[in-house]
């Protein structure tokens, strides 16, 4: 594999597969670096004969699962997790995560609260010291369509920033709707110290469903990096 972003992605995916799945249920998240864990599961079990059952956060997710023939569940009937692996737009240090630049951020925030352990996969372009180093996007916030508005004045007033509703882009006009059924607003934030604060803020506004914010979730972090080795985060 000759692209260094991809290769960095799959040997984080591989590594984290490696180390943290075991028979038992497992939480699949979303986005580009989730293939490669998905492809590396798939490996497993077929080698080693691991019994895995697959609840994915996203209709992207539930695809890959099929795709590659693995055992499918849901969180009705598979209500605990032994991990979730899940990819991140940016980590700081602390892994305080800014998720949800694929839409699915309230799915795979759910998924990452019902697993013993959720471990990020990511390439070295989405580890930073401070949130907003690399992420310019802001931090996505999942609202009820007729909400938006009012949600996202309330969000300027009691933190600042500004805040923007993501839209489709040239296939179709309109705003970006999610799995849910529901808008996404990319909120670009101002000198924030406190994340939990944020993030308790956030959910707090009527209207928001969920934010992309995942602070103190996850437990551990794998980045590859550039040169072929992959960097490992704890916390």
């Amino acid at each position: 594999m000759n692209d260094p972003v991809e290769n960095a992605k799959r040997l984080a995916a591989f590594k984290a597969v490696d180390n943290h799945v075991v028979d038992g249920v497992i939480g699949i998240g979303s986005g580009s670096t989730v293939v490669y864990a998905v492809e590396r599961l798939a490996q497993r079990v077929k080698d080693e004969g691991l019994e895995v059952i697959c609840v994915p956060s996203s209709f992207q997710a539930k695809q890959l699962i099929i795709q590659y023939g693995l055992k499918l569940g849901d969180l009705e009937t598979n209500p605990e997790l032994k991990v979730t692996i899940d990819g991140a737009d940016e980590s700081d240090s602390m892994l305080t995560l800014i998720k949800g630049g694929g839409g699915c951020l309230t799915q795979e925030k759910i998924l990452a609260s019902c697993a013993e352990e959720f471990i990020v996969i990511a390439d070295y372009r989405k580890a930073s010291t401070n949130l907003g180093e690399q992420w310019s996007k802001g931090i996505p916030i999942e609202v009820i369509p007729g909400a938006y508005r009012v949600v996202y004045q309330k969000i300027e007033k009691l933190l600042g920033g500004k805040s923007d509703l993501r839209m489709s882009g040239s296939s179709k006009a309109g705003p970006v709707v999610t799995d849910n059924g529901n808008f996404i607003l990319d909120w670009n934030f101002e000198g924030v110290k406190d994340w939990k604060h944020v993030e308790n803020s956030l959910n707090m506004i009527p209207g928001v469903v969920e934010n992309g914010l995942f602070v103190g979730m996850a437990r551990k972090a794998y980045f590859g990096m550039s040169d072929g080795t992959v960097m490992e985060r704890n916390v």
